[in-house]
């Protein structure tokens, strides 16, 4: 048996190493040898007819971000002018079979002059994606904490000025019921309708703050989209809108109003980012299934349609997906989060959401798919007070901003009740304490600075454990108002509310 050389020895021990290993003659880059590692790597064998600047195109060398590697760059032609050991941890190879390995490169010249030029090629692909992993992770955390600061602002502002509202809807309420020129009260409710519209811009401000949960009643899309058209227009000035609002019944489904307009909000939004303020953009709503066949499934489809230039089919899986966004760049940079909200509620509501062609065969048509509820909503009238419940008796009515004191206390006076206020928590339990028999009902509102609405009324539990509290916010239905809800609480009204929402949430409370 013969014995193996050293060359053979050293020849065996390279070929078992997990790391490629490539010598070449310089200055030219004559290949001498490489290992079995070596072409595993690079999803090629080593090629004896490549010399010094050919390497890119000959072995797929590229950049992170998909660029040809420079020849001047490489670690070869590195390590020969600068006469020391070269670490290059910037290189992906793109394999003949369409996989890529992230590698760094370790090149050493030898001998002095230099003769040759070793280079041990590592597999770094899972530090590298650990990297950008770790990388994305930071970003998606600062767009997060951004967007959370934004939500705070946006969900302060829109409670403020929920109140503000409130004060002009409850004045102009009153100012309608009592008044007997048709002109006149016909004008003072159109200031109605204007705070109406008012409020769901508040909606919209509150459900991008997340401050809303999901509370079932039915909504009609069509009235939705109705109500939203105005703030459309202004929205996409220069592109033509249009509205086709053929579904039946209103298009009533059972979800949460808010939650519905802000999928609306954000589809028309991302139809006017892709036709960029110059195209056609269509909003329409129709049936699927037979209204005329009881026991047939029905359900309301809400399309959001338009001619821009559309989603490449290889992206179509990821629009859904939270933080992924095409705009990356310029003062229009997306989120990353409208869609991935999009999916989110409609998938709560029990609906589905499908992408196809836009107008004309171009663009992108965003399909939602909701159940339609059994029944529409009723629509809404401005009963006079003599439709309203009245009552009497004394009404504590706690709030620390003065116009939503005197406005609430105003529209309870018009219905019969008696009133007194409190601007504090402290101050609504030393009134209760000591007034406790004359006071049937507290309205308590939730925010308040120092005793917030949840410590006072659980002070005014532990004076009457049966004491009656209407509780009142800027805010929708959400995890603190359902806490307050969960410790007794018997009722709950969102600003800003009606004088007949008023009626009826008193008289349940205290009958």
């Amino acid at each position: 048996m013969a014995i193996p050389s050293d060359h053979d020895i050293v020849l065996a021990l390279g070929e078992d190493l997990p790391i490629g290993l490539w010598v070449a003659r310089a200055p030219d880059g004559e290949l001498v040898y490489a290992n079995r590692t070596f072409a595993e790597i690079m999803g090629t064998p080593a090629r004896s007819d490549v010399r010094v600047g050919g390497y890119a195109a000959s072995y797929g060398i590229h950049t992170r971000d998909g660029a040809p590697y420079p020849e001047d760059r490489m670690p070869f032609v590195r390590a020969l002018a600068e006469r020391r050991v070269i670490v290059a941890d910037d290189l992906t190879i793109h394999r003949r079979d369409g996989t890529r390995v992230d590698i760094r490169a370790v090149a050493r010249p030898v001998g002095e002059p230099v003769t040759h030029v070793i280079i041990a090629f590592f597999d770094v692909s899972r530090e590298v994606e650990a990297e950008r992993a770790h990388a994305e992770s930071e970003q998606r955390l600062r767009r997060a904490q951004r967007l959370e600061a934004i939500g705070t602002l946006a969900g302060g502002i829109a409670h403020d000025f929920n109140n503000l509202i409130f004060g002009i809807k409850m004045i102009a309420a009153e100012l309608a019921a009592t008044e007997p020129d048709p002109k006149r009260r016909e004008a003072i409710e159109q200031i109605d309708d204007i705070t109406e519209r008012s409020a769901t811009l508040t909606r919209l401000l509150l459900g991008f703050a997340r401050r809303g949960k999901h509370r079932a009643s039915p909504v009609g899309v069509n009235d939705v989209v109705t109500a939203m058209s105005e703030l459309f227009s202004r929205t996409l000035a220069g592109v033509e809108l249009t509205f086709e609002l053929e579904a039946s019944e209103r298009g009533t489904v059972v979800g949460d109003q808010s939650q519905i307009e802000q999928v609306i909000m954000n589809l028309v939004l991302n139809a006017r980012d892709a036709v960029q303020a110059s195209g056609r953009v269509a909003v329409r709503t129709r049936d699927l299934g037979s209204p005329s066949d009881p026991d047939a499934a029905r359900f309301v489809v809400l399309e959001v349609a338009d001619d821009g230039p559309g989603i490449p089919a290889e992206i179509r899986d990821r629009v859904f997906e939270p933080y992924f966004t095409t705009k990356t760049t310029g003062p229009e940079r997306g989120t990353g989060l409208g869609l991935a909200t999009v999916f989110g509620i409609v998938e709560s509501h029990g609906g589905s959401v499908e992408i196809d062609a836009g107008l004309g065969g171009s663009g992108t048509t965003m399909r939602i798919v909701l159940p339609a509820a059994s029944r529409p909503p009723p629509v809404k009238s401005r009963p006079t007070v003599a439709d309203l419940p009245r009552g009497s008796g004394m009404i504590l009515v706690v709030d620390d901003d003065q116009m939503v004191r005197r406005v609430v206390s105003s529209s309870l006076n018009v219905l019969g009740y008696q009133t007194v206020e409190a601007a504090s928590g402290p101050d609504a339990v030393e009134i209760y304490r000591n007034r406790r028999g004359e006071i049937r009902a507290v309205v308590l509102d939730m925010v308040m600075p120092g005793m917030t609405g949840r410590a006072t009324y659980l002070a005014l539990r532990e004076v009457d454990p049966d004491v009656a509290v209407l509780l009142m916010s800027g805010n929708t239905l959400n995890e603190s108002v359902q806490e307050i809800l969960d410790l007794g609480v018997r009722n709950f009204v969102t600003k800003p509310y009606s004088i007949a929402t008023l009626a009826k949430a008193i008289a349940e409370l205290t009958q």
